[in-house]
């Protein structure tokens, strides 16, 4: 459940359930699985749809089949369902070109939320596009246009994925990334693809397919043009080549990245100060070189003030690790404390998995007991629920 009470769209693309009962096309298999996972009674499910209970009951157990095609329609908008799952979707009515003709906005105004730390709201409000572009090419209508924004909306999902999900399903947002990839492949769209390129070798990069994300990396840099597109695919790099314990390569990044920075200033979310100090913390610690990236802290070299409030959390993150590398125990817990705090508002179970290993190994045990209550309260709201003993 989202934290407004209503039910979020994130089960819909991480729980396998959630997959297999979309796939029978059974509303009433549908119907179940829903409440099951989204923690929800069928009173409730209920008064959500304006429904009796005794229907939503008969429907659930099949004694009433539901032909009629607007309470599909209309059970799909309440709840947020692909609505061709419920036989109702038709390539060819009027509110399929009415998305369409507003598809960009949505997927502006998703990339808006993410970055604004809003990761749920940009996955709830860019599947029902994703899902009506999936049905549409699943029928075989493969214009042009449709395709750019199909893959423009696997990539706006797969990246707001990456940054919601925790670790062990983060190969869901490799997924969707590696989905827009063969569009923007198939299309040779000259924007889509080097960003679909660097977008899927960084969801590589949190996954651990190293030796790929770098290969991935490097084609986006060779195919980026402009000073912008070209500082993010090196950022991705320099991080990918750190993590890789690759020196010379993660130097080569880091130093061509700042360059570029010298000639334009940006506050694109990959390509700024900020980051750039993030992204050299972190591959210095990685390369054995934590002194130098204390150093780095000391100076406040490349301070400042993030583009997305999610860089902040990393960052705190990353500079705990490397306090912790350097000995200086107590300025680390007051730094990863911070982080868990802003982790947890922003709903980033990525990065209090990351405090959890760092506070683990240097058993800052009062931190790991707060990181691991904090992670448990997140995966409460998000992952698939037990089955509950309901009536009906």
């Amino acid at each position: 459940m989202s934290r407004d009470g209503s039910p979020s769209a994130l089960w819909l693309w991480s729980s396998p359930e959630a997959a297999r009962a979309l796939a029978t096309r059974d509303l009433g298999v549908i119907l179940r699985t829903y409440r099951r996972l989204n923690r929800l009674s069928q009173e409730r499910l209920a008064a959500l749809l304006g429904y009796d209970k005794t229907y939503v009951s008969m429907i659930e157990t099949g004694r009433r089949v539901v032909g009629d095609v607007g309470t599909r329609r209309h059970i799909a908008n309440v709840l947020a369902l692909p609505s061709h799952t419920l036989g109702v979707t038709d390539s060819n009515d009027a509110d399929f070109a009415a998305m369409t003709q507003f598809g960009d906005s949505t997927i502006r105004l998703a990339e808006i939320a993410r970055q604004a730390g809003r990761a749920v709201d940009a996955v709830n409000e860019l599947w029902p596009l994703a899902a009506r572009l999936e049905a549409r090419a699943a029928e075989g209508h493969l214009e042009r246009e449709t395709l750019v924004l199909l893959g423009r909306a696997r990539l706006a999902l797969g990246v707001s994925l990456g940054t919601v999900l925790p670790e062990e399903r983060l190969v869901t947002a490799v997924r969707w990334t590696g989905k827009a990839l063969i569009v923007a492949e198939h299309i040779a769209d000259p924007v889509l693809l080097p960003h679909a390129q660097r977008m899927h070798g960084n969801e590589l990069r949190k996954v651990g397919r190293l030796r790929a994300a770098v290969a991935r990396l490097q084609e986006a840099l060779r195919t980026s043009t402009g000073d912008e597109p070209r500082g993010i695919a090196l950022a991705l790099l320099a991080r990918a080549a750190g993590e890789q314990r690759d020196i010379a390569l993660f130097d080569e990044s880091i130093d061509h990245y700042r360059r570029l920075l010298d000639v334009e200033e940006s506050r694109s979310v990959l390509f700024n100060r900020f980051t750039l100090r993030e992204i050299q913390l972190r591959g210095l610690l990685n390369t054995g070189r934590a002194p130098e990236a204390v150093r780095v802290i000391r100076t406040g070299q490349f301070d400042g003030e993030p583009v997305a409030p999610q860089w902040r959390v990393i960052e705190r993150v990353t500079a705990g690790e490397v306090l912790l590398a350097s000995k200086q125990r107590d300025e680390a817990e007051d730094v990863f404390r911070a982080a868990l705090v802003a982790a947890e508002v922003h709903r980033l179970p990525h990065q209090i998995q990351r405090t959890i290993r760092a506070t683990e190994a240097s058993q800052l045990s009062s931190v790991l007991e707060d990181s691991c209550a904090a992670l448990d309260r997140l995966n409460q709201e998000f992952a698939p629920a037990p089955p509950t003993r309901d009536s009906g």
